[in-house]
């Protein structure tokens, strides 16, 4: 299989996503670890824009990316937030609820591809993966600034009610997907 420039974009998400907890996780009381692995996050981010973008302008959807585009983003964005549970600065509690709701997109999407149909992206889910992606770059980052503090404790509230937000606005748009069909 030939590799067009978006689904090779994916695979460097991928390929950052190690590269990124290592970074975070080496020496995290340390800035300069801090400001390199998100620095890695943001590149990793910006190819989730670019590479979408690119397919659609262009016409190089394909099924690899389909599929791996979101797989990658789900990587990289719950590989964060496993990191930061684990340098205490996210509730384990949030990471769970962000991660289920992935695992339950990802099973709604599953079951309606096996009937051909095909769940798009929401206006809410976009949202959703826009601030998680900020709140891991400002928890990322810990700056000590009491200012920076409730920021990104903001964004975690946010976060966390776009996460749930779309999860309900896709169970309630593709109910039907879960129906039997005889």
């Amino acid at each position: 299989m030939k590799m067009n420039l978006p689904n090779k974009l994916t695979i460097l998400r991928i390929l950052l996503v190690p590269v990124f907890v290592v970074v975070l996780l080496i020496h995290p009381d340390q800035p300069v670890f801090r400001y390199t692995a998100c620095g890695i996050f943001c590149i990793a981010s910006l190819t989730d824009m670019l590479d979408g973008y690119i397919a659609r302008k262009y016409d190089l959807i394909t099924n690899f990316g389909k599929f791996m585009d979101p797989l990658a983003d789900k990587l990289l964005v719950c590989s964060a937030l496993i990191c930061l549970v684990e340098l205490h600065q996210l509730p384990a509690w949030v990471c769970i609820v962000i991660i289920s709701r992935e695992f339950i997109i990802s099973g709604f999407r599953l079951v309606a591809a096996t009937d051909g149909i095909v769940i798009a992206a929401s206006y809410w889910g976009k949202f959703k993966t826009v601030f998680q992606m900020l709140m891991v770059i400002i928890m990322v980052l810990n700056l000590p600034f009491g200012l920076w503090k409730r920021t990104s404790t903001v964004f975690m509230w946010v976060a966390l009610l776009l996460t749930v937000v779309s999860l309900i606005d896709y169970i309630a748009k593709n109910a039907n997907v879960l129906k039997e069909q005889n």
